[in-house]
């Protein structure tokens, strides 16, 4: 590295040398972390319809193939899916407001793609090692919410806007469960930063990690990623029956796919942060041989996909929540176990340090 650096000032000079190797390092991270995402995304939606027609007793897509290979029949199903989608023209209704129409796909994608920017991979693999990079996935998280309002309101329907404000309510309710949540990982973890949050979770196993003190808020995290990204039982704003589709019922082509892309982006972004408050995020399990072997980045894919099985796990077993039943269950149940939590922990925390320092205290504190 060091070496294409002084590549780089030999041919630039010394400031713009240093200036654009910096730039073309940040970009080849941005590529590194969106290119697998995107893919990741394409594939979820692949392995979402392969495991719901498993546990359904089908047989899932099952046609589409490389080079005619095959036992890689239905592996080709997203790629020919996204050509489908480029294909398509985007229709804007006569009504609609143009620029919001466009504007708001990417103000929900943006925020879904920019707050991987901190998500630490293993201990050097981070773009930016902020130190309140807590506080900064709470603020992305909680901008996607405006493109889905100006979706509603821009496409001049009735239907689109009464999705868009049942699922900005719904978003809204959930994003305080789970800051409250994440308030409880920082007073155990007493620091903002993803990495040190990771660290704070160190030791001989996975009794260590933030799991087991916290198990209920890693419910009401989990319970809640799930209703933040309008996913079912809680894809109240998306209902066929009552109102055709929600937010984006009158969009198509690529404009439709790009809703798609921040719903899957966000799903995976919830199953990282989980892996990461409460699973320990790229450390092993047990702390010997063979376990040690495994990359940490290994251990974090494998975490995430555990997650997001439950995610797809959810969709094929409950049936969808009323309205009033998903608005209940933020606001009279998981905000006061959240606020008790908090109470319960900071108590702890107060107590003697020759009391914390007793089993099973001083594994965590």
């Amino acid at each position: 590295m060091e070496s294409i650096q002084q590549q780089f000032v030999e041919i630039f000079g010394t400031e713009w040398g240093s200036m654009l190797f910096s730039l073309a390092t940040n970009m080849t991270f941005i590529f590194a972390i969106v290119v697998p995402l995107l893919l990741g995304v394409a594939y979820l939606t692949f392995a979402e319809r392969k495991i719901i027609a498993y546990m359904q007793i089908r047989v899932g897509p099952n046609r589409v193939t490389f080079f005619g290979i095959p036992w890689l029949r239905g592996w080709g199903q997203p790629i020919a899916d996204a050509v489908k989608a480029i294909m398509k023209e985007i229709v804007i209704p006569t009504g609609a407001n143009k620029f919001l129409f466009i504007l708001a796909p990417v103000l929900t994608i943006m925020p879904a793609l920019a707050a991987w920017a901190v998500i630490p991979f293993s201990p050097e693999l981070i773009l930016a090692d902020i130190n309140a990079g807590l506080l900064y996935i709470l603020a992305m998280t909680s901008m996607g919410i405006y493109g889905i309002i100006i979706a509603g309101w821009a496409s001049n329907s009735k239907y689109a806007f009464l999705g868009a404000m049942r699922s900005a309510a719904q978003v809204v309710s959930y994003e305080l469960a789970m800051g409250f949540a994440l308030v409880c990982v920082l007073m155990m973890s007493q620091s903002l930063n993803l990495g040190d949050i990771v660290n704070g979770q160190q030791g001989n196993s996975f009794l260590n990690w933030y799991l087991i003190p916290l198990f209920p808020m890693f419910l009401v995290y989990l319970i809640s990623g799930v209703a933040e990204t309008n996913r079912a039982p809680f894809d109240v704003a998306e209902g066929e029956s009552e109102i055709v589709a929600g937010f984006h019922v009158d969009y198509s082509g690529m404009a439709f796919t790009v809703f798609f892309l921040a719903e899957y982006s966000n799903m995976i972004l919830v199953a990282t942060l989980t892996s990461i408050m409460f699973l320990g995020g790229w450390l092993p399990p047990v702390d010997i041989a063979p376990f040690t072997l495994i990359p940490g980045i290994i251990w974090l894919l494998l975490k995430i996909a555990f997650i997001l099985f439950f995610f797809l796990w959810f969709r094929a077993t409950f049936p969808r929540y009323r309205y009033d039943q998903i608005m209940r269950l933020g606001w009279k149940i998981f905000i006061p176990i959240t606020l008790v939590w908090i109470v319960l922990l900071g108590s702890i925390m107060q107590l003697p340090e020759s009391i914390r320092n007793t089993f099973p205290l001083n594994i965590w504190f």
